[in-house]
């Protein structure tokens, strides 16, 4: 077994294959390494389809590769052991295919190494493997043949002997042929050496159309790396648009697009910008604006201009490059899912309604072909598998009721009150457990405290502060703090400071029985004392009442002339 993995923490599938997460490395610093790699790999490789490869691809020495639709992983071998790390964090150890790379590695006297490569599977009638295969076998073997079938396709290399490898490939691929090119299950891609797009597009024509490969990877030193694949066709469905700005007013600037889940909800997509005549951007525009409604969902294009959602009733064909299913750190590419309710409002034009977040996956280099009338916007038309038969996604079955989210539960709620200038201010401090976390992949935390403050003098009467957590330790804590700091003197419980705010009824009473007590042991000298202070009191009001008649004051003048 694996020292260079903690063994409590191996998942096993089938016999002494398993799977670990990341955190169960030995040496923390193997997954940040291999996110990395695959980072700059993403940045590096330029993508072409094959008009544009024969356009743009410069001339010069060519490394030119088959394409192996697989999963990318990275083989790190350690003084007689290996295994195999994803940038999503999983880790695999046991396969037959690292017992032949560490054979191979120990013979060609290497202590460490990190090798980048793709691992995929290798079909019993020669016909090509898809990553579906990879995820089916890698994840829940059925037996032992399925584990067999599992191999390595390395096509570069990151680290030999603690030493970070550099210099020109062709140095690479000499290595990977000398060292891994008599295995079985590890063997370095199909690559072939040519010169410019001319050789490019041969090998191009030779494994994708021939061969219905998923593409080519030509690598130069001089001049870079690229990709070429064949563009894919899809029929989606329109969500929104966005206008053009400053000279493009007036103008379509881009689509928001939708795919329909098998159950009918409509999962957003992505854009499209590319393919539309000026003709089409403003006629498209002028006939959009017609169908525009209501929504909960709101999202804004690359120029910082919010979509305007419409009724689904285009369907338009779209052509991209790729679809890319994950990050380059392995996570998930999820959107939203909306509902469409036609019948909700009032002036019957519907709105769109939010369920919530889901796997999909990022299309690459869309271009707009046609708006397709003769389909319309459903889930046979604009159907879910356009998408699953290129790229594998999760969470690809879950219908409407999987969609619903568990109901939050709160756990503490106080409510406080201040008078201040006559008017009331109010506290309100809650904290509940969401219930999401588990379901929604990072989108929800597991609690939330919540503290709204209202008050009516402040320039803005209506301040919030949030706290998150994924413990409840600590959300105790942030709960207990943000109370300890707003709850302080004058703060009080709405019933109570409703007794404060109005004394004068609850002091009436004890003041009644006080002035009846008095008439029945009261000698007679009170009551001259009441004749007085009533004398005094009508003076007093005599008093402002000549004050406040200038007429009179003028009569008196007026006698003394």
């Amino acid at each position: 077994m694996s020292a260079m993995l903690d063994k409590s923490r191996i998942d096993f599938k089938l016999g002494s294959y398993g799977v670990a997460p990341g955190t169960a490395l030995e040496d923390s610093m193997w997954l940040p390494r291999v996110q990395a790699y695959r980072r700059q790999l993403g940045a590096r490789m330029i993508a072409y389809d094959k008009t544009n490869a024969t356009r743009k691809i410069p001339g010069g020495e060519f490394y030119i590769s088959r394409k192996i639709d697989g999963e990318f992983n990275v083989l790190i071998y350690q003084k007689g052991e290996a295994l195999l790390v994803n940038p999503g964090g999983t880790v695999r150890t046991g396969l037959p295919l690292l017992e032949e790379a560490v054979r191979v590695l120990k013979k060609a006297k290497v202590e460490t190494a990190m090798i980048p490569g793709e691992l995929h599977v290798r079909r019993e009638d020669g016909k090509r493997a898809r990553v579906h295969d990879v995820s089916r076998f890698a994840r829940k073997p059925q037996n032992q043949d399925q584990i067999d079938r599992l191999c390595f396709a390395p096509f570069d290399i990151l680290e030999i002997d603690g030493e970070d490898w550099g210099g020109k490939y062709q140095n690479t691929w000499e290595w990977l042929v000398e060292k891994l090119g008599k295995t079985d299950r590890v063997q370095p891609v199909e690559t072939e050496r040519g010169d410019g797009a001319r050789t490019v597009l041969k090998c191009f024509d030779k494994w994708v159309g021939e061969e219905e490969g998923e593409g080519v990877v030509a690598r130069s030193d001089e001049n870079g790396w690229f990709k070429v694949k064949p563009r894919h066709t899809l029929d989606v469905c329109v969500i929104g648009f966005a206008e053009g700005t400053d000279d493009r007013n007036g103008m379509l600037h881009d689509l928001l697009l939708g795919i329909y889940r098998l159950d009918g909800t409509v999962q957003v997509l992505g854009r499209v910008g590319g393919g539309f005549s000026d003709d089409q951007r403003r006629d498209f525009l002028s006939d959009l604006r017609d169908i525009v409604v209501e929504s909960e969902y709101a999202e804004i294009n690359s120029d910082r201009v919010a979509y305007e959602m419409v009724r689904p009733e285009w369907v338009i064909e779209i052509s991209c490059l790729d679809l890319i299913s994950n990050t380059t750190r392995g996570a998930t590419i999820d959107r939203m899912v909306l509902e469409w309710e036609p019948d909700s409002k009032e002036d019957g034009k519907g709105i769109w309604r939010t369920a919530r977040r889901l796997p999909l996956c990022s299309v690459i280099s869309p271009q707009f072909i046609r708006v397709r009338d003769d389909k319309s916007p459903n889930p046979d038309d604009c159907r879910f598998s356009q998408l699953t038969d290129l790229v594998e996604i999760e969470m690809a079955e879950a219908t409407s009721e999987d969609l619903q989210l568990p109901r939050s539960e709160v756990l503490k709620r106080e409510v406080k009150v201040k008078e201040l200038k006559g008017k009331l201010m109010v506290r309100k401090l809650m904290m509940w457990k969401t219930n999401k976390e588990t379901v929604t992949r990072g989108e929800f935390p597991a609690y939330v405290v919540h503290l709204t403050d209202f008050s009516p003098n402040r320039k803005d009467p209506m301040k919030r502060e949030i706290r998150v957590s994924d413990s409840r330790e600590q959300i105790e804590a942030l709960y207990q703090a943000l109370a300890d700091a707003s709850f302080v003197k004058g703060w009080n419980d709405p019933e109570s400071s409703t007794e404060e705010a109005n004394p004068v009824p609850a002091k009436k009473a004890p003041a009644k029985k006080k002035a009846v007590a008095t008439k029945k042991t009261a000698t007679k000298k009170v009551a001259p004392a009441k004749k007085t202070t009533s004398k005094k009191a009508s003076a007093k009001k005599k008093a402002p009442a000549k004050k406040k008649t200038p007429a009179k004051k003028a009569a008196k003048k007026t006698k003394k002339s």
